[in-house]
């Protein structure tokens, strides 16, 4: 997939036509991605590269500190070098709100094709506890099938929260710890049975279900939702 760096507008030949190529490049590598139901990394670099436009457009953000600084002299005491932001000239400015001006609408609908994805994906999802829920869901499992497939890929997960910015955050691991077969006789009960036998640190763990109707990457798409789904439930058990 071809990737947009982040400071685009401002690197290499700032031309409104160049620039609408490349961005229209990028969004026909986006499409690609769609099409096939992939949803991460790209749906999270479109927003990101929208907000930064959107920033931009806003003052939010300083447009010098994108371009390429000048050495203006050395601090021998300090032992470094001291730069200087170029500014852009009159006409730079105006090329560069051009390119804005075109390119947020640009990202917005293909944020929005996205998220339509994403509530697609979210109707041919069924998530669910598996057995009785303990108090206790921050850490436990994750039991993922899709239909037309015995297999049952299982998964750990643990949530934690982060400090940043003065903010808190919950943030989600999770990493396979086992494949299995569904049979009339190995149901998710008798596989949740099993990962506690294999895994006795928990000895009580929250046990989720995620079943998809439709065969939808996994790395790209499954994994993804799986991890808002647990947040989603994970942060409403928090006191």
């Amino acid at each position: 997939m071809k990737t947009l760096p982040k400071n685009w507008i401002a690197e290499g030949l700032i031309d409104f036509e160049y620039k609408k190529y490349q961005l229209l490049s990028y969004l026909q590598s986006t499409d690609q991605q769609f099409d096939a139901s992939k949803l991460y990394p790209v749906l999270g670099e479109l927003i990101d590269h929208h907000r930064n436009l959107d920033d931009l457009k806003k003052g939010k953000s300083n447009l010098k500190n994108l371009f390429p600084k000048a050495l203006t002299g050395i601090d021998f005491e300090k032992g470094k070098l001291n730069y200087a932001a170029k500014e852009p000239e009159g006409d730079l400015m105006q090329e560069i709100a051009n390119i804005t001006d075109f390119a947020l609408p640009m990202l917005a609908n293909q944020i929005q094709k996205g998220k339509e994805i994403y509530q697609y994906v979210e109707t041919q999802i069924a998530f669910e506890p598996v057995g009785i829920m303990p108090i206790y869901t921050k850490e436990g499992f994750l039991l993922l099938s899709k239909e037309y497939s015995n297999e049952i890929l299982a998964f750990r997960y643990q949530s934690n929260l982060l400090q940043m910015a003065g903010e808190r955050f919950r943030s989600i691991r999770m990493w396979l710890v086992g494949v299995f077969q569904k049979t009339i006789i190995n149901t998710l009960e008798k596989i949740k049975l099993q990962l506690i036998k294999d895994i006795q640190e928990l000895p009580n763990p929250a046990t989720w279900r995620l079943h998809c109707h439709h065969d939808f990457p996994l790395e790209e798409t499954l994994l993804p939702v799986s991890k808002r789904l647990l947040l989603q439930h994970v942060s409403n058990s928090d006191a």
